[in-house]
């Protein structure tokens, strides 16, 4: 079953270090970088609200362990959704594995051993394991004792809440990063206007460049008017 692991591999290559907006975040991102590259914790459990990273920040960490030459794997839990148990087979091998939402396998039993035996075994190599969750590790529900012992080792790191400056200041270094610019009024407007979240923000960035590039235009704040009040009539 190992050798089978990579083609249940989802890495995203745009999603690196580079081009995540830090914020006040800029610590994590140093945790999480000596923990790829061996010098820092062995084990990181980050957690924080929908849209603030998580899932962008462990992608990073498997492009880093790639550049390093480290094998490597990450995996997205949905509740409703939970794979075999048996993608766990053989992965105690892998330098380092990223898993998403870990909250996910809460209080479904054979996910809680089959995790805390592949625990045990990855741990014991000394590889890393970086975990990601909505909440800490003291308040998931799960069952399994000594595992939920487990999830509270290592460093715990809570992500922070971008201010609307930041927020500005994100879009702005999003928008050059797809090669065109977003003004601090556009950006102002954005934030009262669409949506706070940045993975909302995100997508609706892509289209505004699909916009732009097909007319031929700089991203105005008429241009963006118009831009939405075409979207709501659609």
């Amino acid at each position: 079953m190992a050798e089978q692991l990579p083609l249940l591999f989802e890495h995203k290559f745009n999603l690196t270090f580079a081009n995540f907006y830090p914020g006040k975040n800029r610590e994590i991102i140093g945790h999480l970088k000596d923990c790829v590259s061996g010098s820092g914790e062995q084990q990181i459990y980050l957690w924080g609200n929908l849209g603030l990273g998580k899932s962008h920040l462990l992608q990073a960490c498997c492009q880093l362990a790639q550049e390093l030459k480290k094998t490597t794997f990450y995996y997205s839990f949905v509740a409703d959704a939970l794979p075999s148990t048996e993608i766990l087979s053989g992965l105690e091998e892998y330098e380092v594995v990223c898993f998403d939402n870990i909250d996910a396998i809460a209080e479904t039993s054979d996910w809680e051993l089959a995790f805390f035996n592949f625990y045990n075994r990855h741990r014991d190599r000394g590889f890393k394991l970086i975990l990601s969750s909505n909440c800490p590790p003291n308040w998931l529900t799960i069952r399994l004792p000594d595992l939920k012992t487990r999830l509270n080792w290592g460093l715990t790191l809570k992500l922070q809440e971008l201010s609307d400056q930041e927020s500005i200041e994100a879009l702005a270094f999003k928008a050059k990063q797809m090669g065109f610019e977003i003004n601090p009024t556009v950006g102002r407007f954005l934030l009262s206007h669409y949506a706070r979240d940045l993975a909302s923000l995100w997508r609706l960035l892509d289209r505004l460049d699909h916009a732009t590039l097909a007319a031929k235009r700089k991203l105005t704040l008429p241009f963006l008017k118009q831009f939405l009040s075409q979207d709501e009539s659609d």
